[in-house]
C-alpha cells in the first residue's frame, strides 16, 4: 500500500473516531488503530491493484488488441485471395 494511501487511510480512522461519543474519547487512540487495521484489511480483501499495475495491463492489453487487428488483417487478405 502506497505512502498516499496510507495516509488516506489515517485521516479517515481520525474522522471515524471523531465520530465518538465525548463519554469514550479516552479510547480514540486505540479505536483509530483497530478502524486503520480494519480498513487495510477491507481492502485487501478487494483484491484492488495500483494504479501503475493497471496502467501496465492497459497498455499489455492494447498491444494485444493491436497485434490481433494485424493478424485479422493478414487472415483477411489470405482469404480473398
Amino acid at each position: 500500500m502506497g505512502m498516499d494511501n496510507k495516509s488516506q487511510l489515517d485521516d479517515l480512522a481520525k474522522k471515524l473516531a471523531g465520530f465518538m461519543p465525548a463519554s469514550i474519547q479516552d479510547l480514540q487512540s486505540d479505536f483509530e488503530t483497530n478502524a486503520r487495521s480494519g480498513l487495510e484489511s477491507g481492502l485487501r480483501k478487494m483484491n484492488l491493484v495500483t494504479r501503475e499495475e493497471f496502467d501496465v495491463q492497459t497498455a499489455v492489453l492494447l498491444r494485444t488488441r493491436e497485434k490481433l487487428e494485424a493478424l485479422e488483417k493478414i487472415v483477411e487478405k489470405l482469404e480473398s485471395k
